[in-house]
């Protein structure tokens, strides 16, 4: 038998699609300027070995706008995280400064969980 050639890199390998973007990780979000988002900043350990984590959800932006946002305030708080569909996760107990950071750029914050 004879070899087969690969088609481009990363081709569409759908045989049937009968709805949805081609791009599954592509979804229609509206991008709502900031003082229309209600966001809940709220403070984790679940499911990460004991680590903290920062969670900031409810955001509506595309994922690039959601990305650019998280690097300003990793940068902000000296420390790593990462962007996720409709939230973003930073490292460590950063909440009272996040509140405040996301507030001076409009966004409508509040704190969820204890403390």
């Amino acid at each position: 038998m004879g070899k087969r050639k690969a088609s481009g890199a990363g081709g569409d390998r759908a045989v049937y699609r009968e709805f949805g973007p081609a791009d599954p990780m592509a979804r229609a979000v509206p991008d709502r300027p900031p003082n229309q988002q209600k966001l809940k900043v709220e403070v984790s350990r679940k499911g990460r070995g004991g680590k903290t984590v920062t969670i900031i959800s409810g955001f509506q932006h595309p994922p690039d706008t959601l990305s650019t946002l998280a690097k300003q305030l990793k940068a902000q708080c000296g420390t790593g995280g990462t962007a996720k569909e409709d939230s973003i996760e930073i490292q460590g107990d950063h909440a009272p400064k996040l509140l405040e950071l996301l507030a001076a750029k409009g966004y409508q914050v509040k704190r969820s969980g204890g403390q």
